[in-house]
């Protein structure tokens, strides 16, 4: 999901949905200035600085990683104090007022910034239940329609792929987290032991309190070539035919750039834990 911020009542809904970040940390700061080339002094002049935060925070039993970039910047301060950690929050606060919009992301303002207007995105997903297979690549969607794809639809176009893969669900009990709509395991063809170590398995999930589908793809057990190219194949399927955000471990992606954003060598060895 994505949500504009621009006035006092964007800054009461941001403090609402997120509850003002509670208990999160920041994972990745990064700043960018744009200068402009002008011809008729010969010099590049200054053309706005933009921050973006990328925070991980716990909310209602989900887990939500929210990205905020910020632009117009007019003053911006980050400070590290050695031993100490200053990526933990508490509650952030966030106003606006004269045209400005500002943010302490902590009481004693060592990470403060200054804005004209902030995008807000962001991506939920429920707390997986654990699995006795080591977890080796995650990878996550959240798309804007209401209904997302259907198991069918996996194994088709793994299908269509060349990539034919059988489908085992999993059980479900009480212990289940309530968004989750229905989650199991893609096996590929040939390999009948549904205990396999190589498995990719599909969680199926409702955001809460927002609109659209979600939809997590995990690597359990041993990595090989046939599990990672399923991922591989069914990310490039889902953000082709659906809009939306991917989220792969705190990194934001809009779904239209993931294609792109996958053939740079930090997108290679995300996805498939190797160098590209």
């Amino acid at each position: 999901m994505q949500h504009a911020i621009k006035t006092g009542e964007d800054i009461r809904w941001l403090m609402t949905h997120t509850g003002g970040f509670r208990s999160g940390y920041v994972t990745e700061v990064h700043m960018s200035k744009r200068r402009l080339f002008d011809e008729e002094s010969g010099r590049d002049i200054p053309a706005g600085t933009t921050v973006s935060v990328t925070i991980r925070y716990p909310m209602e039993g989900t887990i939500r990683v929210a990205k905020l970039t910020m632009t117009g910047v007019t003053d911006f301060s980050l400070l590290e104090q050695e031993g100490v950690d200053c990526s933990s929050l508490d509650v952030i606060q966030a106003e606006y007022g004269g045209g400005r919009l500002r943010f302490w992301f902590d009481p004693q303002g060592e990470l403060y910034i200054v804005c004209e207007e902030a995008l807000f995105q962001e991506v939920s997903f429920p707390l997986a239940a654990s699995n006795p297979l080591a977890e080796l690549v995650r990878w996550t969607f959240q798309g804007q329609a209401a209904e997302g794809p259907t198991i069918q639809w996996l194994l088709d176009h793994l299908d269509e792929a060349g990539l034919p893969c059988f489908w085992t669900s999993v059980p479900r009990d009480s212990m289940v987290h309530p968004a989750i709509i229905w989650e199991g395991d893609l096996i590929p063809a040939g390999r009948h032991d549904t205990h396999s170590a190589n498995k990719v398995r599909v969680m199926a999930y409702k955001p809460r309190a927002e609109q659209g589908f979600g939809l997590m793809l995990r690597i359990l057990g041993s990595q090989d070539r046939a599990v990672r190219r399923i991922v591989e194949t069914l990310a490039c399927h889902i953000t082709q035919t659906f809009e939306g955000h991917c989220l792969v471990g705190t990194t934001l992606i809009p779904g239209h750039e993931w294609e792109n954003w996958l053939r740079k060598d930090e997108g290679t060895e995300a996805i498939t834990g190797e160098k590209g």
